[in-house]
């Protein structure tokens, strides 16, 4: 599994597709993830990721240090999917998205992952998987951190 992970001051997802482009989630404070499911993926992945997300120290303290985690600071997460996290543009122009898991696969760990998050207390607002959306944000720092649970990067 992939995440990129945004510190923002808001981030909303909306459907521009739809008549009036539904807002499906929005967030303050907190972190926007775009999350990405690859082949291989199980829950296991899905729990290191959500672990180590809501454990990243990226909010500041009263000292201005990086050291403090999203819970701490009341924030919330809104949770993307985002297969293209898994596009391979090594050859050619056109990515190859063959790594990406089988949409069944990934929405079954996309929810997963949001539930570990609502589990663990915080406030998780999603967007709606397999749709076009529309996000915009406004990242804080800015801070952007990559993840993945094989440890790739």
């Amino acid at each position: 599994m992939r995440a990129v992970v945004q510190r923002v001051s808001r981030a909303r997802v909306s459907l521009p597709d739809t008549p009036e482009g539904e807002v499906t989630g929005e967030i303050e404070m907190g972190l926007l993830v775009l999350l990405g499911v690859g082949a291989g993926d199980t829950r296991a992945d899905a729990d290191y990721l959500a672990e180590k997300t809501m454990g990243l120290r990226i909010f500041e303290d009263d000292g201005g240090k990086m050291n403090l985690s999203v819970g701490e600071v009341g924030g919330a997460l809104l949770v993307v999917s985002q297969f293209t996290l898994y596009g391979d543009a090594r050859r050619g122009k056109r990515p190859s998205f063959d790594a990406a898991a089988a949409p069944e696969r990934a929405r079954e760990l996309y929810e997963y992952f949001v539930g570990k998050v609502r589990a663990a207390g915080l406030r998780c607002e999603t967007g709606r998987f397999q749709e076009t959306m529309r996000v915009e944000l406004a990242n804080e720092g800015p801070v952007t951190i990559l993840l993945d649970s094989g440890k790739g990067f």
